[in-house]
């Protein structure tokens, strides 16, 4: 990006109320057929327009045609019943009835692809598209089929690869994978996670990112994050990984979270979006605060790859905040700018 310190949000925004009910996750669609088609697309350029208004460098369709982020992709594939539901524990963090895979999983058709060419024709700023990564998919199921979690992830991610060299025909810039669960399995991480990723992207040649967060605003996350201590190192063990990887962008929370900031170090000639606006909290940040967390990744990350972003999605935000929010993400991001130009 020519932009220095191009802003972006990390995942969703806030849906219009004539589409689903506000401030709430994965809230039901109130219409059907192609009224409900007709909303989505009316939903999501009213948040492309909100965040050019904001001044956000790189835009993004705010999720705006999604239900949740991980299972309306899976909504659209073979393999995998709805009907038949179990219950699983999500992230080791709390229990969900997830649907079942009962056989071999493929894509008979694309996603997302038309709706990034609706996103695409509706603006000349560059575009990102997250799509979710294949370890967090497999955790949100329940695999009555492979039985292996590392044999379902690799078949996730040779579909998303489809799905993302589609996009990329479509005129997405950069395509992110949403990795929350590269926060809680370690292990699969560091044997097959970073490999799965690194499968989904291959061949590709616009940018790619994987967004790796502490999760949204919910009771079950923010007790989670009170059992860690007074230190958040999670990303101590996937960090050196991810740097060896041909991954671009790397993306993490960082705004009220405990995380400390020189593990940035661990992922130095990397891209980073650097989560500068917490989601956990209806108190928007004041543009000084933004470009405070900016100034101490800058500690660790060169101007020319520092990417400031939301710490993760804000569907549950209401609208006023979330715009507020993005307004104070552009603004700080403009103070620490002109400070980098000023000392050329």
């Amino acid at each position: 990006m020519e932009t220095l310190l191009p802003t972006s949000t990390a995942g969703s925004l806030p849906k219009p109320s004539w589409i689903a009910e506000p401030e709430k996750l994965w809230s039901e669609w109130k219409l059907t057929g192609d009224d409900l088609l007709q909303a989505k697309r009316d939903a999501l350029l009213v948040s492309l327009q909100e965040q050019i208004q904001a001044g956000i460098d790189i835009v993004s369709d705010g999720e705006q045609t999604r239900q949740h982020f991980v299972t309306t992709f899976i909504e659209h594939l073979e393999g995998v019943d709805f009907t038949k539901r179990e219950i699983v524990r999500i992230r080791n963090r709390y229990d969900a009835s997830v649907p079942s895979v009962v056989g071999a999983v493929h894509r008979p058709k694309p996603v997302f692809v038309e709706d990034a060419k609706f996103l695409r024709a509706h603006t000349d700023r560059p575009i990102k598209w997250a799509l979710p990564g294949p370890m967090t998919m497999i955790d949100t199921l329940y695999d009555g089929h492979y039985k292996s979690r590392e044999k379902l992830a690799w078949e996730f991610a040779t579909i998303l690869n489809q799905e993302a060299k589609e996009l990329e025909a479509a005129g997405v810039d950069i395509i992110q994978f949403d990795e929350p669960a590269f926060n809680v399995f370690f292990d699969e991480v560091n044997d097959w996670g970073v490999a799965a990723l690194e499968h989904a992207i291959e061949g590709l040649k616009c940018e790619t990112a994987v967004h790796i967060c502490y999760g949204y605003g919910i009771k079950a996350n923010t007790d989670w994050k009170k059992t860690l201590g007074s230190e958040w190192r999670q990303y101590e063990e996937s960090f050196p990984k991810l740097q060896k990887s041909n991954i671009d962008i790397i993306s993490l929370e960082c705004q009220n979270s405990r995380v400390p900031m020189d593990l940035i170090e661990l992922v130095r000639g990397k891209k980073v979006m650097v989560g500068a606006i917490d989601v956990a909290t209806n108190e928007i940040e004041t543009p000084e605060q933004v470009a405070d967390t900016l100034r101490k990744a800058l500690q660790f990350v060169d101007a020319d790859k520092l990417y400031p972003s939301t710490n993760c999605g804000m569907t549950p935000l209401s609208r006023q905040v979330a715009r507020g929010k993005l307004q104070a993400l552009s603004a700080g991001a403009e103070i620490v700018r002109q400070e980098i130009l000023a000392t050329k």
